[in-house]
């Protein structure tokens, strides 16, 4: 079992509870007496109803039907009409997600009712006053695999997010080193010059070579690292499938610039929702061809650089560390 971000923090308030799905498994969170975040299995003892209906009194989630009380341990509080109130409540417990709450999101353990072996991922430099922080949440229309393919796939931004990131110049051949780690996978991009668009220009308006890393850790983390100079952009999504048709992207993007954060900050997070949207669009368009012609047929080639590995790793099948070369224009 692993942590998957169900929620930013700011999303989770004390009056209401927030119902999510994570892998197929319901929940309702809320956060308790300490203000610390809390996850119930979405379904009530008593009769089965959702607790993400209800509504947090006292740091307790109440139940919408008859009002029973449940902590952030899913210990029966209360149970209103109730005469004898040391009465065995044992049966009466709801089931509770080891929870944690890091960098701005809310992490649940998949496992009702098992405590977490370790802590969840923490996201790198939000913590850190020389960098700026975007969060960013969005619901794809895509399986986790999808999902994560399209955040590490190089190629497809010169076309789906041209003039954006990526495009407007004639490609360059430069080498590409793909290595193999416990639990993952990481492709280096050697010679890269600095991507053309709105995004490239903002971050290094001086251009020059890159320094550029793509990484893929199970169960479901992408990282985009660039670096250049004195510039240092690091672009990590926390991806949570709900089911085979559904992803929540959780996204901390994090820059250290020359120039002041502030502005930039404000130029770049419309052009960072945009490009979210033309990724959600074509993996929805994917989706329905996929449906509609009965199930997945690919061709790949060596530019789907870490695809083909990160489905390996999904499936359980390490590949023994090491490192591989490749050639690509981009």
């Amino acid at each position: 079992m692993s942590w998957y971000v169900a929620c930013l923090s700011s999303e989770l308030g004390r009056r209401r509870p927030l119902g999510r799905t994570v892998a197929g498994s319901h929940m309702a969170l809320f956060r308790d007496g300490s203000g610390r975040p809390a996850a119930l299995v979405d379904r009530c003892p008593h009769r089965n109803v959702p607790l993400a209906c209800g509504r947090v009194r006292s740091g307790l989630l109440e139940c919408c039907y008859h009002g029973w009380r449940f902590d952030g341990e899913g210990a029966c509080r209360a149970v209103p009409g109730l005469v004898d109130a040391d009465a065995d409540r044992r049966a009466h417990r709801a089931i509770a997600h080891a929870t944690a709450e890091f960098d701005g999101f809310v992490w649940v353990w998949l496992e009702p009712g098992e405590p977490s072996p370790a802590a969840p991922f923490r996201f790198p430099h939000v913590d850190d006053p020389a960098y700026a922080t975007v969060r960013r949440h969005v619901t794809l229309p895509a399986g986790l695999h999808a999902c994560l393919e399209n955040a590490l796939d190089v190629p497809h931004t010169a076309f789906l997010h041209g003039g954006l990131f990526r495009g407007g110049r004639e490609p360059v051949e430069i080498e590409v080193v793909v290595r193999h780690h416990a639990g993952g996978v990481e492709a280096e991009y050697l010679g890269e010059p600095r991507p053309e668009g709105l995004i490239g220009r903002i971050l290094a308006p001086e251009g020059g070579v890159l320094t550029h890393v793509d990484r893929f850790q199970l169960p479901s983390i992408a990282q985009v690292e660039y670096r250049l100079g004195e510039n240092h952009l690091v672009d990590t999504i926390a991806f949570t499938p709900v089911d085979d048709g559904q992803t929540e992207l959780y996204a901390a993007i994090t820059f250290h610039l020359r120039l002041p954060h502030a502005p930039v900050r404000a130029a770049v997070t419309p052009i960072v929702s945009r490009i979210l949207a033309q990724d959600a669009r074509v993996l929805r368009r994917q989706r329905e061809n996929i449906q509609a012609f009965g199930g997945e047929h690919f061709a790949s080639t060596e530019l789907d650089v870490l695809g083909q590995h990160i489905r390996r790793l999904l499936r359980g099948s390490e590949a023994e560390p090491g490192e591989r070369r490749i050639k690509m224009r981009v």
